[in-house]
């Protein structure tokens, strides 16, 4: 029985169609902060093909983890120096008409009792939200990051993110990858470790760990040793300590189809250091291959050069002189350790694994070899 039309009703009305969703819009432009131990740094960019084109950028050492060892806190010093560079970040911000963004606070904020009020206190003075986020999406993102630079020969892959609080270790299999995919693979990493996405193959995450020792928090730990060498061996040893269960591979021999890439401020600057460069070149250092023995010859050399060469070293920088011997512990006590005599360079890290994120989700960048 055909339905009954209401009274007075000459016909039915017509269905009414939901508006297409809105296409993205690639001129649009994605920004994203990352508020470290010990910096804040910014990026804004525009999707181009898939990769993203840098509009702007801002990196201030702010120290925000200053004195958080001790007290638990972040202290008031450390807060208004953060709060200034944030206020300038803004700036950049509303100057570019940037249509998505997103900030991010990692280690010094997970650690701060007063962590959620400082976060409060931006919102309040600066407009800006903040999230703190957790150690598995922060190696998520360091691992998207640095997808373009996975040889696909690559069969075990070790992503290696030294941070000012903590580092990140992400362990991946890529044998049941086909080569061509396997950039690929990693950069779909951003919807989750143990997300498969059919009909693509999955980069297999076979483990990961964050080491609550960073630059800043390893050189707390030691700071009370004068002797420079013996400072450095104490603060190798006690890093590798902490990897005790981290460690996949028994064998001594190098292993084929392994790769290390490093990314963080310790990694580039010793290749900076082994390149050197007294003016810092991103397009000579990203992507650089070192043996550890060219990594432990730049080690050699700061630990001649001793603290005062280190401080007046143009290579190294007067932002990262006091970091660079926590930061080259780390570094080869990682060497030490995994089967392979190479590490790739990655100038990039959290920032561009959030805009990677971010544009990946929008659908506004394009598919193909990275």
């Amino acid at each position: 029985m055909a339905p009954k039309r209401p009274e007075g009703a000459g016909a039915f009305p017509k269905a009414v169609e939901s508006p297409a969703p809105k296409r993205p819009d690639p001129s649009e432009l994605y920004a994203a902060l990352d508020l470290g131990t010990n910096s804040c740094r910014m990026l804004i960019a525009q999707p181009k093909g898939n990769q993203f084109h840098v509009v702007d950028s801002f990196s201030k050492n702010v120290q925000l983890g200053a004195g958080l060892e001790a007290s638990g806190r972040l202290s008031r010093a450390s807060i208004g120096r953060t709060m200034q560079a944030l206020r300038i970040c803004k700036g950049k911000l509303e100057r570019h008409n940037v249509k998505h963004c997103r900030m991010v606070a990692t280690e010094a904020c997970r650690r701060a009792k007063n962590a959620r009020d400082f976060v409060r206190l931006a919102k309040r003075e600066t407009g800006l939200t903040i999230e703190i986020i957790e150690p598995e999406e922060e190696a998520r993102l360091a691992v998207v990051s640095c997808a373009p630079l996975v040889s696909t020969k690559t069969e075990q892959l070790l992503v290696v993110d030294i941070g000012g609080g903590s580092t990140e270790l992400v362990w991946m299999d890529l044998t049941s990858v086909p080569r061509a995919e396997r950039p690929g693979a990693i950069m779909r990493l951003h919807a989750g470790f143990h997300t498969t996405e059919s009909p693509f193959q999955a980069a297999k995450v076979v483990d990961w760990i964050s080491v609550p020792l960073g630059v800043a928090t390893l050189r707390d730990q030691f700071d009370d040793v004068t002797d420079d060498a013996a400072r450095f061996a104490l603060m190798s040893w006690y890093f590798e300590e902490n990897l005790s269960e981290f460690s996949p591979y028994a064998e001594e021999q190098t292993r084929e189809g392994f790769q290390i890439v490093g990314t963080s401020g310790t990694v580039t600057t010793v290749a900076a250091s082994f390149l050197g460069l007294r003016r810092y070149d991103r397009n000579k250092v990203d992507g650089l291959r070192m043996t550890s023995d060219q990594i432990d010859g730049v080690i050699r050399d700061y630990l001649a050069l001793g603290p005062e060469g280190r401080r007046t070293d143009p290579r190294i920088g007067r932002d990262r002189h006091a970091l660079i011997m926590s930061g080259a512990a780390i570094l080869q006590a990682l060497m030490r350790i995994w089967p392979t005599d190479r590490l790739s360079v990655a100038d990039r890290g959290l920032r561009e694994g959030l805009l990677y994120a971010q544009m990946s989700t929008n659908g506004v960048l394009e598919d193909g070899p990275y």
